[in-house]
């Protein structure tokens, strides 16, 4: 499995919106992202901290269906 790097959510919302995903909503430190595939809508919700921590982004990868490859390569 491949290392993750600690990233901020600013950084992490970039390297989802690389990957096909869009900002619908914000909530105070939470930005809502969603994508549309064959399968039907996908989404997660990304926190605005300085930097994540690697469960917390796992956690978000996960929720978007996205392998951390795909993550770091969109980084």
């Amino acid at each position: 499995m491949p290392e993750l790097h600690r990233v901020s959510g600013q950084e992490a919302i970039r390297a989802l919106e690389r990957l096909g995903f869009v900002q619908i909503r914000q909530r105070g430190s939470h930005v809502v992202l969603k994508k549309q595939t064959p399968e039907g809508e996908v989404g997660c919700v990304v926190p605005l901290h300085r930097e994540l921590a690697i469960g917390t982004l796992r956690s978000v990868l996960k929720q978007a269906k996205v392998t951390p490859v795909e993550f770091m390569e969109n980084l």
